[in-house]
C-alpha cells in the first residue's frame, strides 16, 4: 500500500557560494529540502509531496520543473496569477552560514488561503510535515486555518510532525512567533527542534528543557538536535541520548536539520526503531554538511 508524506512550506530561489566565490542557481528552502533527501531515504512504497504556492512566470515553472524531475509530487503546488517566489543568499563563514532574503511578495505566503485544498491535501497524506517557517510566512488568519486543518488531519489518523525552526525576523514579534510555535505542537506528534534556537528564544538550559516543554504541550515524541553535540529524545516519558560522530571537513551547514529530519522520519515512520532514526538522521546530516549548498548529491 502507497503512503503519503506531504511536505508544506515556501521554496526558494537559492543563489549559494561556489568554491571559486561565484554563486550557483538553484532552489530550496526548509520543508522542500526535507522533502528532497526524504525522497532519497524514504522507500519506494512512499510518495513525497509538496504543498506550496508559486507564481505563473518563468522563474516559477523552472521551480515547479525542478521539484518534480526530483521525483516530488507537485499536485498540491499552487499556481497564483501576478506573483512569483522568493530568493536568498547564502553567505559562509568558516562552515557556519548566514542568509539574505527577498520573499516579502512570495506567493507561498498564500498557501493556506485555500482550506478545501488543504483538506483535500491532507485526506490524502499518511504523515504531515511542516516548520515554524512555513508558519511565519503566512497571515495570522492562515495561520489559524492551517493549524485547524493540521488537528483535524490528526483527529482523521494523519501523523503530523513539525520543526520549529524558530526565525524571529519572519516574525512581528518573538512572543506571536514562541505562542505560535507552541500552538503547532499541541497539534503535532513528532517534535523536531534545535537546541540552539530553543536556548535563544524560550531560553532553555539544557536539550532536557526544550523536550520536556513540548512534550508538555501534548508532544508525543521530541528529538531535540544540537549541532555536533548529543541528540536528545524523549518519547512517552522516557529520556535518551545519541552521541552522533564528530564530523571534521565541515563546509556548508545549510539544511543539516531538514536533513536530519527526513533520514529520521524514514526510518522511525518505517521501523518505529527510534535509536535507529536518529542514528540515519545524523549519518544523513552528516554526509550533507561535507558539501556546499543545501541540495547535495548523497
Amino acid at each position: 500500500m502507497t503512503r503519503r508524506l506531504l511536505s508544506i512550506g515556501e521554496c526558494m530561489v537559492e543563489m549559494a557560494p561556489t568554491a571559486n566565490g561565484e554563486y550557483h542557481l538553484g532552489f530550496a528552502g526548509d520543508t522542500l529540502n526535507t522533502a528532497w533527501y526524504a525522497r532519497r531515504t524514504f522507500n519506494q512504497d512512499w510518495d513525497i509531496a509538496y504543498l506550496t504556492a508559486v507564481g505563473e512566470d518563468a522563474i516559477s515553472d523552472r521551480m515547479v520543473g525542478f521539484i518534480g524531475d526530483a521525483g516530488i509530487e507537485t499536485g498540491f503546488v499552487q499556481r497564483l496569477p501576478g506573483c512569483t517566489v522568493g530568493l536568498y543568499l547564502i553567505q559562509l563563514d568558516n562552515g557556519e552560514r548566514s542568509f539574505a532574503y527577498w520573499r516579502s511578495d512570495s506567493a507561498a505566503r498564500r498557501l493556506a488561503d485555500d482550506p478545501e485544498l488543504l483538506d483535500a491535501a491532507f485526506a490524502s497524506a499518511s504523515v504531515i510535515y511542516f516548520s515554524g517557517i512555513t508558519l511565519a510566512i503566512l497571515s495570522p488568519q492562515s495561520r489559524l486555518r492551517l493549524l485547524g486543518s493540521l488537528a483535524a488531519a490528526r483527529r482523521n489518523g494523519a501523523t503530523v510532525a513539525f520543526d520549529p525552526n524558530l526565525r524571529p525576523r519572519l516574525w512581528d514579534t518573538a512572543e506571536t512567533m514562541r505562542q505560535t510555535v507552541m500552538a503547532a505542537a499541541k497539534v503535532s506528534d513528532i517534535l523536531l527542534p534545535s537546541f540552539e534556537d530553543e536556548a535563544t528564544f524560550f531560553g532553555d538550559a539544557t536539550p532536557d528543557d526544550t523536550a520536556r516543554r513540548y512534550a508538555g504541550a501534548g508532544a508525543p515524541l521530541v528529538v531535540v538536535k544540537n549541532g555536533g553535540g548529543d541528540i536528545l529524545s524523549l518519547s512517552t516519558g522516557q529520556i535518551a541520548s545519541f552521541s552522533p560522530k564528530k564530523v571534521d571537513n565541515v563546509i556548508d551547514s545549510t539544511a543539516a536539520g531538514d536533513s536530519f529530519n527526513a533520514g529520521f522520519l524514514a526510518t522511525y515512520l518505517e521501523s518505529g526503531n527510534l535509536d535507529a532514526a536518529i542514528a540515519d538522521g545524523a549519518a544523513l546530516a552528516a554526509k550533507v554538511i561535507t558539501q556546499r549548498g543545501a541540495l547535495v548529491d548523497l
